[in-house]
């Protein structure tokens, strides 16, 4: 499985893979690859799922340089590059700091 390291120097570098839904997430949310790139310097698992449907994958929470947050849901399968599956920016109402559901 995936370390959190790898799958951050994976972000840092570029070297992701938006699925078909994270690609239409990110035009509605209007997040671009920089803020992604971004969230790999300082992201966090805030909940991991090794028994996802499609592979094992976790949340990540994650700033931008000009400090938005963002949840990043990715694969934790080993592979040369990162699969985004989903993110967003979370809802204050919904998160306690961003990292735990109220």
């Amino acid at each position: 499985m995936k370390s959190l390291d790898n799958i951050c120097q994976q972000l840092k570098s570029g070297q992701f893979d938006l699925t078909r839904h994270a690609l239409k997430r990110v035009v509605e949310r209007n997040i671009s690859k920089q803020e992604i790139m971004d969230t790999g310097k300082n992201a966090i698992i805030i909940e991991d799922y090794p028994n996802d449907k499609y592979t094992p994958s976790c949340l990540l929470l994650g700033f931008t340089q000009e400090n938005r947050p963002l949840h990043i849901q990715t694969s934790r399968l080993d592979s040369p590059r990162t699969t985004i599956i989903t993110l967003y920016e979370p809802n204050k109402n919904e998160w306690i700091n961003y990292s735990q559901r109220r």
